[in-house]
Parts: C-alpha cells; structure tokens; sequence
C-alpha cells in the first residue's frame, strides 16, 4: 500500500511526561510529511550493511605449488596431473589439495553503491515512517496498548539512570508489550555462527531517540531488543532493521527539535 494513502493520525502530537501523563502537544517536524519510499530504504540498508563487508580473497598459488603434470594418453588412466615419482593426483580441482576451481577473489564488488541525495531521502523516509501504525505494525511491533502515536516523551526521559526506572515508564505508556515479544523470540542462531561469537538471534524492539546524551544510553540498552541513539547518531539501519521501514520508535523532545532544524 502506497504512503499516501496512509494518512498519519495527526500532525499534532501529545507529549508524555515519564508517568504517562500528557503534559502538551507539538506539532510534528515537517520530515514526518516526506512520502514513505520502501525501494529507497532497501537501497540505503544495503549500502551501510555491505559497506561493513572486509574484501576476501585466496592466494592465486593456492594449490598450484606441486610437480605434479599430467602423464598424457596410453597409461590406461585418468590424464589429471600426477606428482613426479608417483602416481597420486595433485592441482586439479577435483584432487586432495588441489586448487579451488573458482575461489573469491578480492576484486569482486561487495559494496552496494548509493548518491547522496538518495541516501538522505532515505533518512527522511525511514524516519517518516515511524509516526504510521500501518508500517509498524506490518513489521511486527505490539503497539495495540500504545494510546499516544508516535510516542513522544519529555526531556526528563533522558536523565533516568537504572534499567528499572525505564521499564516503569514503558509499563505506563503501553510499550512493554514489545519488550517481552522481542525478549520471547530470542533464539539460537543456526549454523557455524553460533561457534563464533554471535550465538543468539534477537528481535529488534523500540527504538529510543534522544536529543542529549545522558544516563538512559546505559539504563535502557540492556532491555531485550531496546537501541537507544542520540538524534544525530540516527541512520537507516535503526530505523528499518532488515530494511524494513516503520521500527517502533520513541522520540525525545529534543530529538524533535533537532530534526525540525536540521531536516526540513
């Protein structure tokens, strides 16, 4: 379903206090209004994912170092190169030790390419995509229990300091509701990988934007699939994990500000 014919619930927002309590409304910064651009999104995850990628390649010597040649016709066996003295195959691909018929190489392109301007419509986008139910909830996020959408909390969210404080506030406004989906889908991870540092697989829960740096960037990272970021730290990959627009997100007052100055 296209964006504009999703219309977002009001361009006025209430402004939560960290009991739950509406304290004022503001109106949203005019990047709210840029039309949702899935394709767009895909495009600019791709380009952060991939540029994290570190080039591999194999030695063009690998499996090549032998005396091994082939004997020729007449012998009544295989023409595959044989070791000098002996009669046990070496070099060819198929042979114990051989070289690799067609090994990564690092001239090979790994990186997904994207212009400027399309990476901050991207932004833009991805960031709009937020204030619509429709594109959060298709990405999964519980937010049924959420009564002010998109949730904007004051400043003094910032300066909590313990992990239980900020589990009291999400209780209030409706939020926790994710947490505990998130913390339910926390899996083994399938494959080698789980050998190799990255044994689980988590869901990605709510989002937390603020506007400054405070105690909350500790208190709240440890909650199942909960990211906090300051505003300008905010790109592509937070806001549409798996390059799927619409992540659950919660916003500072500050945040706002800053993207109202910032991004017009």
């Amino acid at each position: 379903m296209a964006s504009d014919q999703i219309q977002i619930e009001s361009t006025k927002v209430p402004v939560v206090n960290l009991e739950g309590e509406t304290v004022k409304e503001i109106e949203l910064p005019d990047v709210f209004k840029t039309p949702v651009r899935p394709d767009l999104i895909r495009r600019a995850f791709l380009a952060i994912r991939t540029s994290k990628l570190q080039p591999q390649g194999r030695d063009p010597m690998a499996g090549k170092r032998t005396t091994a040649e082939s004997w020729g016709v007449g012998y009544g066996i295989a023409r595959v190169p044989r070791i000098k003295g002996s009669r046990r195959a070496a070099f060819a691909p198929m042979t114990v030790g051989g070289r690799k018929a067609h090994p990564p190489t690092t001239e090979k392109k790994i990186k997904e390419r994207i212009n400027k301007k399309e990476k901050r419509l991207a932004l833009k986008s991805a960031i709009a995509a937020t204030a619509y139910r429709f594109f959060v909830k298709k990405r999964g996020h519980l937010i049924d229990e959420v009564e002010c959408f998109p949730l904007v909390v004051t400043d003094d969210l910032e300066k909590i300091g313990k992990t239980s404080e900020v589990k009291e506030f999400l209780i209030k406004v409706g939020a926790w509701a994710d947490v505990l989906r998130a913390k339910s889908g926390i899996r083994i991870r399938a494959g080698k990988g789980k050998m190799r540092g990255r044994r689980y697989k988590k869901p990605k829960s709510l989002l937390i934007v603020i506007g400054n740096r405070g105690p909350v960037l500790k208190a709240a990272r440890n909650l199942p699939g909960v990211d906090v970021v300051p505003v300008d730290k905010l790109n592509v990959e937070l806001l549409a994990p798996g390059g799927e627009p619409g992540r659950f997100t919660l916003w500072t007052v500050s945040a706002l500000e800053y993207l109202r100055e910032k991004l017009r």
